[in-house]
């Protein structure tokens, strides 16, 4: 999947091997007013990210669905289609983001606060006890990361995601989108979505520092009010990042790239050629394209 400045495309190898290319106009959230303004297009940019990658996953996936078409649908599923017709896929997916995002505010933000509750009575500095709760953090995401990275179907999905980033790193190059430019290319890139999230980490350790020590529930909810702030200032160091070629830019996008290994394969030639399909149907005057 590919997001231009005017268009989204996203191109499927079918099982027969023919690459098709759905292309839809960007709308919506994604060209209000709000995208322009700094910290607030933070926030919007990683809900729209979200939105966009279960519809892009939801659509390739159709493509594989098994020829038995029999398999009765679940409750829930049943009761959106009767309930909002043809608006159910929307629902459905809105849905999903909105369950992966609590999910990940359970596991990534509200556990290892309430985890770190039992190293208070051993550690007494708040400063302390917020950077042991900031590496936890850390290694909890490195942790999930690892295991999901074993699954097959996950695998494929971070060989994709280098391969986006090759062809990103080609057309910024001013080469001619072919398999043999994009191939000579790095599979990271500082622009990219996991980049983000080593951001959203470190900077949730420097502001949650600030705050000290309180109680657990206060504790909580400091952090729940915090995130959009946390995203917002992670968003605009990313856009600085991936624009900048300063050495200090270097170090600051380091852990970021080195988070990548792990989120990104080396492709195929097929892959580079659906990748640069998608590319292909988004561009434009603008050489900022997303590839979160």
């Amino acid at each position: 999947m590919m997001k231009g400045p005017k268009d989204i495309a996203i191109a499927v190898r079918k099982q027969d091997k023919e690459i098709v290319v759905k292309k839809e106009e960007v709308k919506g959230i994604s060209k209000s007013a709000l995208t322009k303004v700094p910290m607030i297009r933070g926030v919007i940019a990683l809900f729209d990210a979200m939105v966009l990658g279960v519809k892009s996953l939801t659509y390739s996936a159709e493509f594989f669905e098994e020829e038995d078409s029999t398999e009765e649908k679940g409750k829930f599923e049943m009761w959106v289609e009767n309930t909002f017709g043809d608006k159910a896929g929307d629902i459905l997916i809105y849905f999903s983001v909105v369950t992966a995002i609590a999910f990940g505010i359970l596991l990534f933000i509200i556990s290892p606060t309430v985890a770190m509750h039992f190293f208070k009575t051993k550690i007494n500095n708040p400063l302390l006890l917020n950077i042991v709760e900031g590496v936890f953090r850390i290694l909890l995401f490195v942790g999930y990361i690892v295991l999901i990275s074993r699954m097959k179907d996950i695998q494929r999905v971070f060989e994709y995601h280098g391969a986006e980033h090759k062809t990103i790193h080609c057309y910024e190059s001013g080469l001619p989108l072919t398999v043999e430019n994009a191939r000579q290319f790095p599979t990271l890139h500082p622009r990219c979505g996991t980049s983000f999230i080593v951001f959203v980490m470190i900077t949730s350790l420097l502001l949650f520092s600030l705050i000290g020590w309180p109680n657990p529930v206060v504790r909580v909810l400091s952090r729940l009010l915090l995130m959009p702030v946390i995203a917002g200032i992670s968003y605009e160091i990313i856009r600085w990042a991936g624009k900048s070629p300063s050495k200090i830019v270097r170090y600051i996008s380091y852990p970021g790239l080195l988070f990548q290994k792990l989120t990104t394969k080396e492709p195929d030639d097929s892959q580079l050629e659906v990748a640069i399909e998608a590319m292909k149907n988004v561009l434009t005057d603008d050489k900022e394209v997303d590839i979160w």
